[in-house]
């Protein structure tokens, strides 16, 4: 509603004008002014509360056992319910699966020659500056041809293609 200059003038609009420009229906504004929280909505809400009793007493349970601990408190829930409840309500458990045995990287099979450390403790590597002479530095790439699968390409820093082969596949 829009104020005029006296401080208890105000412009009435009829709900129904209100209704029609914010393409809402009148009905719906109706039901929504008697009763303007749903009852799934009221259900949701203790349905969180006791997930966050429940998260404080033991924060490394994840949304599985969380619906374990309603069912056993006498609250029915679904898992996939107790997900988007725990989703919403940002619970979530204090720790994680590992991801794997190749989740960290390994040590370094070989001295890195180009890799300097920076003012900050950083370490960067200089391609361009160590590369003044030929055969200082080597990058190699295998590429993959369609019509040549068994072709090994080694670039060189400074010129296109310095070596070309053919790799023999061997069944071991």
């Amino acid at each position: 509603m829009a104020a005029t200059g006296a401080p208890d003038s105000r412009v009435r609009v009829p709900v129904a004008v209100a209704c029609r420009v914010l393409d809402l229906s009148t009905q719906g504004y109706y039901k929504w002014l008697k009763d303007p929280v749903s009852q799934r909505d009221w259900d949701d809400a203790h349905v969180i509360d006791v997930i966050h009793q429940i998260h404080q007493d033991d924060p490394t349970l994840g949304y599985r056992f969380i619906a374990d601990e309603l069912a056993d408190a006498g609250i029915a829930a679904s898992e996939n319910r107790v997900w988007r409840l725990c989703s919403t309500a940002g619970v979530f458990a204090s720790h994680h699966r590992r991801r794997g045995a190749s989740g960290k990287p390994g040590p370094a099979v070989h001295d890195d020659l180009l890799a300097t450390v920076g003012d900050h403790g950083r370490v960067r590597h200089d391609f361009v500056g160590a590369a003044h002479r030929p055969n200082q530095i080597w990058l190699t790439d295998i590429e993959r041809h369609e019509a040549l699968l068994n072709l090994a390409v080694v670039k060189g820093h400074r010129w296109r293609l310095v070596a070309a082969g053919r790799l023999k596949l061997r069944t071991v």
